[in-house]
């Protein structure tokens, strides 16, 4: 059982890796921001429960949860942010300042580039699929429709493209010795 005064310092000191592992994920500071705030009031909850005699397990269930946390942005994004227009809400946003750190030191200018040299390396058919799918946000069956294929060749050209993209980028990271 978790001591709950050991969840400050816990938070101290893994809140920045946190955040810039959501940010370069998300390519968007203040998504990343509020992702690691839902990320530790979820950690905060399963507290009691965690076992501490391991640093790295301690680590990796934090980072489990802010993986989860990522996934649910990137399921109901989409729909919340049509929404949000929708009604014309306006949203709290963060000092440009602030953003522009978070955004530095997660190296953000580094991944933009590296994302858009591996888009051009692909085919012209592949980048098409992924800029609809990922890009312009456009279902599947639109992405079929456009590129004149069947939807099942549609998702498998985008996930082919975007497995192509995701082991260069890894290779290239290891290679420049970059972040990740």
């Amino acid at each position: 059982m978790a001591d709950p005064e050991a969840f400050v310092p816990f938070y101290r000191q893994e809140a920045e890796s946190v955040l810039l592992f959501l940010t370069r994920r998300t390519l968007d500071g203040e998504v990343a921001l509020d992702l690691t705030a839902e990320t530790f009031a979820q950690a905060w909850r399963g507290w009691p429960g965690v076992r501490q005699d391991s640093r790295e397990e301690m680590r990796a269930w934090l980072f489990t949860i802010a993986r989860r946390q990522l996934g649910h942005y990137l399921r109901r994004g989409e729909a919340q942010r049509t929404a949000v227009r929708r009604l014309g809400i306006r949203t709290p946003s963060m000092h440009e300042d602030d953003l522009a750190a978070i955004e530095e030191a997660a190296g953000l200018l580094e991944v933009r580039l590296g994302l858009r040299h591996e888009l051009e390396q692909l085919s012209a058919r592949e980048r098409d699929a992924v800029r609809m799918r990922v890009i312009e946000e456009m279902p599947y069956d639109e992405v079929a429709r456009r590129l004149d294929v069947s939807e099942q060749a549609a998702r498998a050209r985008v996930s082919r493209a975007l497995r192509t993209m995701q082991r260069s980028l890894a290779a290239r990271t290891l290679i420049d010795g970059g972040v990740s």
